[in-house]
């Protein structure tokens, strides 16, 4: 017998009879009326639900194929189970389409007619979900259509973690904190629309549902704790802060399934139950003579806690849930909600986005219909008709690999070059920054959108999300958040939030209270000089993650000490455990196209592009002023640098000694474009001033050209400063 026939059989059997665990599912049913059948339950499934689950199962094995499977049986349970609801025709709690293999989001056969939550969204029924639709980036799906597939590919290797790990969960913050910050000030401003209103008391909510836990706990601090993780400013939401009350709660789904089984371990995952129950109440219910009606145990549990007895999650505003906190949740006051998690399935995206639907009221408007309400939704990928991904791409044939070594008899070209770790300084008395060197900072919309039009669920025959249709087309901007904040408050977060980082650092001996305005002034020169902002950006988006970050990074990378005031120069950080590198250390293979060349130790240059590299290669090979070159491939040159909030290495693309009586080295890059390009500048330029000022490995200077023809005027300049130095 096979694992299917086998499956096929004990299902049978648990229905008909002859089961190992006991009677079967049709003996149980006998004689349950439908009121009982879909009676609620506060810790389990309606006996309806679970008969429909099996049913499901039994479906399953059908659509499998199994000869051993009796197709009379599964009618034959589909017709009881449906008679227990309303006779011949059944109402089912749950959605139909969950059939597996070809059949998925397909309904079962004994379905008449499915009434599901589109349909309920375009009768007005519930509130209308507004999915991002279009944004700055121009992107086919929004970013904020799926926050967790625009945050990964923007993470580094380090960030992003092994195949089986989780991301870490600041560098999924830093990439959030935009859509955030945007949904959260419209929901300071609902928030606000509805206390003028007086006619409903609550709040509106706001749901965060995180991937795993170590997110969540990082999300709740910062949004209730004000626990900013660093190089991510504070939130500043002040809805959100648990300031001597109760305004945001986190749920793990282990809580959540504790209480939903009864097996809660302990008097707050109780009360966290009760919280997450009376989220969107102002009161207790009353019997006839107004006294609160309590749940059960509610009122024992509050005197035991010293808690007061109004329902707890009263005042709510914020939820930061893992699970999908939990069905039959009747919570009808949620307003905005943000997914930071993949979701594998559309079943998952109904469940979060159903969280958001229940109407705040059913009253009609003059009209006598029910007037529009909204729920804004980010990251959650809710489609009507799922995509289909794309056919895996063919294997590519095998190529040819070639060994790439140092050559002996060209030891006259050997290169040497320090290993470079890192820097140190001693800051005495001033500071300062090189401005030519510099990098700027560029504030794009079509990196990271800081507006989003958001639209009811409408879709294309071809299941994608459309600007037509019914619904209204909504702006989600940052306007709001930026209403709110002055530039000189921006100035003076960094200026004190750095220099507590210097005087930390030991290697700073300046006061505070002097080190405080020179910061200054360089910050606020920076954001004028150095931001660029382009269209629909602010420069006030530097409140915001992760330009707050990179803002913080160039100022670090960029303040040294003023040598021109008498300041000792920053010097290199040698490897300890290594010695100089070496093109005698040359030894790989690829399978890149190569070129011979004369001047150099190794035997040949990399052509890992169409035509640069080999160009470039060319002149260096015939330039008068060449001694000796290599490109940096195998070779291990790289210089750190800061980006992104971790340490980075460049590897610069060709190393040159010049023709001189003492040694003379240029570090060249050529590069058409690079959106780092200038980061990387930056550090180069802080690399050679650092080793040029510790002068043990000689003079070195670097170039970068931005096409071939420029490859032998900078050797000529570089040759040319060298002799005049």
């Amino acid at each position: 017998m096979t694992e299917v026939e086998r499956i096929a059989d004990q299902l049978q059997r648990s229905m008909e009879g002859n089961a190992w665990h006991g009677p079967a599912l049709l003996e149980v049913l006998e004689g349950v009326t439908a009121e009982e059948a879909a009676r609620p339950a506060s810790t389990a499934h309606t006996i309806s639900e679970i008969a429909l689950h099996i049913a499901a199962w039994m479906s399953a094995a059908t659509d499998f194929g199994d000869s051993h499977h009796n197709p009379q049986t599964f009618r034959k349970c589909s017709t009881s189970i449906l008679a227990l609801e309303f006779g011949d025709c059944g109402d089912c709690p749950r959605n139909p389409l969950g059939r597996v293999g070809q059949a998925t989001n397909c309904p079962f056969p004994w379905v008449v007619s499915d009434f599901g939550l589109i349909d309920a969204i375009e009768s007005g029924l519930v509130k209308v979900p507004q999915l991002a639709v279009r944004d700055t980036t121009g992107a086919e799906i929004p970013g904020y259509f799926n926050i967790w597939h625009w945050i990964l590919p923007q993470l580094t290797p380090a960030e992003r973690g092994g195949k089986k790990a989780s991301p870490k969960p600041e560098a999924i913050l830093k990439y959030a904190h935009h859509p955030i910050a945007m949904l959260g000030s419209l929901w300071q401003t609902e928030c606000e629309e509805w206390a003028c209103l007086a006619t409903d008391l609550r709040p509106p909510v706001f749901i965060l549902v995180c991937k795993n836990t170590q997110i969540a706990k990082v999300i709740y601090e910062w949004l209730a704790e004000d626990k900013a993780p660093v190089g991510i400013p504070s939130v500043k939401i002040e809805g959100f802060r648990n300031n001597g009350g109760i305004n945001t709660i986190r749920v793990d789904s282990k809580v959540v399934h504790e209480t939903d089984t009864g097996q809660a371990r302990s008097d707050e995952s109780r009360w966290m139950r009760f919280t997450l129950d009376t989220v969107g109440r102002n009161a207790w219910p009353a019997d006839r003579q107004g006294r609160p009606i309590y749940p059960n145990d509610f009122e024992e549990l509050a005197k035991k806690l010293g808690r007061p007895l109004h329902p707890p999650g009263r005042d709510v505003r914020c939820i930061v849930s893992v699970g999908m906190l939990t069905e039959g949740w009747d919570c009808n006051t949620v307003t905005h909600i943000i997914g930071l998690r993949r979701f594998m399935s559309q079943l998952l995206c109904e469940q979060v986005v159903g969280r958001g639907l229940r109407r705040t009221t059913y009253e009609t408007g003059e009209d006598g219909r029910l007037t529009e309400e909204v729920a804004k939704v980010f990251g959650v990928p809710f489609e009507v008709i799922p995509f289909k991904s794309n056919k895996q791409p063919a294997p590519t044939p095998m190529v040819k690999r070639r060994h790439v070594h140092a050559v002996p008899a060209k030891a006259e070209f050997e290169l040497l070059f320090p290993r470079v770790e890192g820097y140190t300084q001693k800051i005495q008395n001033r500071i300062s920054v090189n401005w030519e060197n510099v990098p700027p900072l560029f504030l794009e919309p079509g990196r990271i959108p800081p507006e989003v039009e958001v639209k009811a669920l409408s879709v294309t025959n071809e299941g994608k999300l459309s600007l037509f249709g019914p619904g209204r087309l909504d702006d989600v901007t940052l306007g709001e958040f930026r209403a709110k904040r002055r530039m000189q408050e921006l100035v003076f977060d960094l200026a004190r939030g750095l220099a507590r980082h210097y005087i930390a650092q030991g290697h700073c001996d300046i006061p505070a209270h002097a080190l405080f305005p020179q910061l200054a002034g360089i910050i606020g020169r920076y954001i004028e000089k150095k931001v660029h902002v382009q269209y629909s950006a602010h420069k006030k988006d530097l409140f915001l993650a992760p330009y707050y970050g990179w803002l913080v990074e160039r100022l670090v990378e960029a303040i040294g000490p003023d040598t021109s005031q008498g300041e000792a120069p920053e010097v290199p950080i040698y490897e300890s455990s290594r010695g100089p590198g070496s093109t005698l250390e040359v030894d790989f293979w690829t399978s890149w196209e190569v070129r011979e060349v004369l001047r150099s130790h190794v035997n040949y240059v990399v052509a890992d592009t169409k035509k640069w590299q080999q160009s470039a290669a060319y002149y260096l090979d015939k330039h008068a002023a060449v001694a000796a070159f290599v490109k940096n491939a195998g070779l291990g040159f790289a210089i750190p640098y800061l980006y992104n909030g971790q340490m980075h290495d460049y590897l610069p693309d060709s190393l040159v000694r010049l023709r001189s009586d003492v040694p003379a080295h240029l570090i060249l890059e050529t590069k058409a474009f690079d959106p780092l390009a200038d980061v990387k500048r930056a550090a180069a330029e802080r690399w050679v001033a650092a080793v040029n000022a510790e002068c043990r490995f000689g003079h070195w200077q670097y170039g970068m050209a931005r096409k071939t023809e420029d490859v032998p005027r900078i050797i000529t300049e570089a040759a040319g400063r060298h002799t005049r130095d």
